[in-house]
């Protein structure tokens, strides 16, 4: 599970075009609790992905387009990872869970996004969240 923060007006980057799967906390909710309740799932291994991928600049140009912020992404090559170090892409493959439980994610990529700017917006959440520190 990968977290994109934005919080700088030119934040400098490294590599935006590797894509990503990302589930919105709300489908990982849904699909946990459907795993718990099915026994079908024991002893498996399971991918909950979306099984959909996005790359960084596109993911970063849709919340850019949600909080109409004129923001400039900029490239940084100090930010580039080593060589070889890279996941160019993290696509997971969600048939499994789907074929044991039926559960398909439910929020598409800009919905989740938009649900998830609506709630940081809120002063009182926005004070859960520790930009300082790594946790989840």
């Amino acid at each position: 599970m990968r977290l994109l923060v934005l919080t700088f007006t030119h934040p400098k980057l490294g590599d935006i075009t590797p894509t990503s799967d990302f589930n919105y906390v709300k489908d990982t909710v849904r699909v946990f609790l459907a795993i718990a309740e099915c026994d079908a799932t024991i002893g498996k291994e399971i991918n909950i992905a979306s099984n959909y991928v996005i790359s960084m600049a596109d993911m970063m140009n849709i919340i850019k387009d949600i909080m109409k912020s004129d923001v400039q992404f900029i490239t940084d090559d100090v930010r580039l990872r080593p060589e070889n170090s890279e996941v160019f892409r993290l696509w997971g493959d969600n048939n499994l869970i789907t074929s044991l439980t039926g559960r398909l994610p439910k929020y598409p990529i800009d919905q989740g996004l938009k649900e998830t700017i609506s709630w940081q917006k809120i002063p009182e959440n926005l004070k859960k969240y520790k930009a300082g520190i790594y946790n989840l």
